[in-house]
C-alpha cells in the first residue's frame, strides 16, 4: 500500500511540478483566469466523455452531497490555480517556491488545530530537510540570501494558494463514498462553475489576452495532467497513507519544478539541484520511516 501511494503522490507532484512551469510559460500567451477556465472546460469534456457511466451509478450520492463536491473544486481546483497563475505575473519563481513549500506545514497546523492530529517527530525532521532543500534550490545554493527577499502582492496571492490548497486537502477526509471518478468529476465541474464569474470579470476589465499556441498548448497539458491525473493520484495518495503524509509529497513540486525547467525553460543544470533533490527525498523518507514505524 505504500509503495502504491508513493507511486501515486510522486507521478502527481511531477504534474504538478510541470504546471508551475506551464503557469510561466503562460505569461503574455493567454491571460490566468482564462487559462483556468479553458483548463477547466477541457478537462471536464473529457470526464464526462471517460467517465460518464460512472458518474450515473453515483448520482444519488452527487446529489445528497453536491454543495462539498462543489466546494472542493472551488477552494482546491479554480482558487488555489487562480492565484498562482495570477501570482507568477507578480512576483519570482524563488519566492513562488519558497511559498508552496509551505502547504504541508499548514496541513499539519490545521489539522492539530481541528482533529488534535499530531505531526510526529519524524515527520516534522522531515519536513525541516525537504524544506532546506526547497530553499538551497530557491536561492541557488545561497541559502544566506533568504534574508533579502521580500514580499510583494504575487506573493501575498501565493500565500493565498498556499492556503486554499491546505483546506483542499483537509476536505478530502468529509468526501463522500463515492468513486474516484466521480469525485474529480463533480469536482472539476465545481471549478469550472466558480471560474466562470472570474473570468467575466476579467473580460469586463479588459484584461482578457486569448490563447496563441504556446497558450493552447499550456492549457491542454494543464488540463490534462495537473486537472486530472495529478488529482486523481493525490486524492488516492492520501486515501492510502492519510493527508500528513500525503502532504509532505508537496514539498517536491518546485524540485520537479525546477528539473522541468531545465528542459523546457533552458536553465543550466547546476550541483545545487543535484543537492536540493536529495534532501528532498531524503526528508520525504525520514519522515515516512518514523510514519511506518509508527504503525508497525
Amino acid at each position: 500500500m505504500n509503495i502504491k501511494a508513493y507511486l501515486f503522490l510522486t507521478i502527481a507532484t511531477l504534474f504538478w511540478g510541470g504546471n508551475a512551469v506551464a503557469g510561466k510559460m503562460a505569461v503574455g500567451h493567454v491571460s490566468p483566469l482564462l487559462l483556468t477556465s479553458l483548463r477547466w472546460a477541457v478537462a471536464l469534456a473529457i470526464i464526462l466523455a471517460v467517465m460518464l457511466p460512472q458518474i450515473r451509478r453515483d448520482w444519488p450520492q452527487v446529489r445528497a452531497h453536491w454543495k462539498l463536491l462543489m466546494g472542493l473544486g472551488v477552494v482546491g481546483f479554480t482558487l488555489f490555480n487562480v492565484l498562482l497563475y495570477t501570482a507568477l505575473n507578480f512576483t519570482t519563481a524563488i519566492n513562488v517556491s519558497i511559498e508552496q513549500a509551505g502547504i504541508p506545514v499548514v496541513i499539519f497546523l490545521f489539522n492539530f488545530l481541528l482533529f488534535r492530529i499530531k505531526a510526529s517527530p519524524a515527520q516534522i525532521l522531515g519536513f525541516t530537510v525537504t524544506l532546506v532543500g526547497i530553499i538551497t534550490t530557491a536561492t541557488h545554493g545561497n541559502i544566506t540570501a533568504i534574508g533579502s527577499l521580500s514580499l510583494n502582492f504575487g506573493d501575498l496571492l501565493m500565500l493565498g494558494a498556499v492556503l486554499s490548497y491546505a483546506v483542499y486537502t483537509i476536505m478530502l477526509r468529509w468526501k463522500p463514498p463515492v468513486h474516484w471518478q466521480t469525485l474529480i468529476a463533480a469536482s472539476a465541474f465545481g471549478a469550472l462553475v466558480s471560474a466562470l464569474p472570474m473570468l467575466a470579470w476579467e473580460i469586463a476589465s479588459g484584461r482578457t489576452l486569448a490563447p496563441d499556441a504556446t497558450g493552447w498548448a499550456v492549457i491542454l497539458y494543464t488540463a490534462i495532467f495537473p486537472s486530472l491525473a495529478s488529482q486523481v493520484l493525490y486524492v488516492r495518495g492520501v486515501e492510502l497513507i492519510g493527508a500528513n503524509r500525503a502532504g509532505l509529497f508537496i514539498n517536491a513540486i518546485p524540485i520537479f519544478g525546477t528539473l522541468l525547467s531545465l528542459l523546457f525553460l533552458g536553465e543550466a543544470l547546476q550541483t545545487f539541484h543535484i543537492v536540493a533533490l536529495l534532501l528532498v527525498l531524503a526528508g520525504i523518507a525520514i519522515a515516512e520511516r518514523g510514519a511506518t514505524k509508527k504503525l508497525a
